[in-house]
């Protein structure tokens, strides 16, 4: 596919006209008149049917329509810029950086906190400076056994907090803090949690399916899940769904996919991009326009506190 097709699909996909569906039975003809209640498709949206035996008889006038329909409105979900999954930091008020080490997440509150407000200096309420040991945000001290970690994951898993659900995943499917190693009750907490709204929790669905982790490979669920997440905000998710549709030839697809992750602080690809304008799959203007994304990314999540803090140490690394 040439590198013109993909220009200027970086843009939000146009949702089409709203469709006006007939009010009678696409199979029988029936409508509101002859008192029946109707049902519009539910993978379409463009007809109605009066009950299930005149949806499966019409199926095969219908079938290859609503295949087509289905699909240009998975679309308009799939490629919709999606709200950050990053929520500020309670501290600075600051946009969250994607990478991990520009994070931590305490169990004791429950709040994310950002690399710059972790490793800032803290002071009690006297204005003496303390040491690390307690979280930034309320004071807490810092779990010391794993009887310690459970209690105050089980209290925020009991609040209905989805971090916790996901990390309690987390630590079924690598036999930690004390727990058996148990990669069904992971998938299950895992689903939870994304069912919760937390996209990391689909990623890592779709990263077992995708490699064989605790489940057999499944490259359909790997994608499926992957959308989930990506839908959600996840920017990991969204790259590789640019990936499996540049591995499949569909670079206008996979341009687009990259270009939602960039947004959202997606160095990763962005170097993808520029690849593909070196093997001809894109264009310099596309370049460009992804370049002028990241950088209005990185002037949100940037303070000269966490530039101090990645300066004095690599673990509180914020920016690739």
């Amino acid at each position: 596919m040439s590198a013109s097709t993909a220009e200027n699909n970086d843009n939000d996909y146009n949702n089409k006209d709203d469709i006006q569906i007939p009010d009678v039975c696409a199979n029988c003809g029936k409508g509101e008149e002859d008192s029946v209640s109707l049902k519009a498709c539910t993978a379409c949206k463009l007809v109605k049917y009066c009950n299930r035996e005149c949806q499966i008889a019409h199926r095969p006038q219908h079938k290859k329509q609503c295949k087509k329909r289905a699909a240009e409105l998975h679309d308009e979900e799939l490629f919709k810029q999606p709200p950050s999954q990053f929520e500020d930091c309670p501290i600075c008020c600051l946009q969250m950086p994607v990478l991990d080490t520009g994070s931590r997440y305490y169990t004791c509150c429950g709040k994310t906190i950002c690399c710059g407000c972790i490793h800032a200096p803290r002071y009690d309420n006297r204005g003496n400076e303390v040491d690390n040991q307690y979280c930034p945000f309320c004071r807490t001290s810092h779990p010391k056994t794993y009887e310690e970690i459970t209690k105050q994951d089980e209290k925020r898993m009991d609040a209905g907090d989805v971090i916790a659900i996901y990390n309690r995943g987390c630590e079924f499917d690598s036999g930690e803090c004390g727990l058996p190693q148990d990669n069904a009750k992971a998938m299950e907490l895992w689903h939870n949690a994304g069912e919760l709204g937390y996209s990391l929790a689909y990623y890592n669905i779709g990263c077992a399916y995708d490699t064989g982790d605790g489940v057999e490979i499944d490259k359909k669920k790997a994608k499926h899940y992957y959308e989930l997440a990506a839908m959600q905000g996840h920017v990991k998710a969204r790259h590789m769904l640019g990936n499996i549709e540049g591995q499949a030839g569909n670079y206008d697809r996979a341009f687009r996919h990259y270009m939602i992750a960039v947004r959202d602080g997606g160095k990763e690809s962005l170097d993808t991009i520029r690849k593909m304008l070196s093997f001809g799959h894109s264009t310099k203007d596309n370049y460009m326009k992804a370049l002028i994304s990241y950088q209005a990314y990185l002037d949100e999540i940037k303070s000269d506190q966490r530039d101090e803090a990645a300066a004095a140490d690599d673990k509180y690394k914020y920016i690739e």
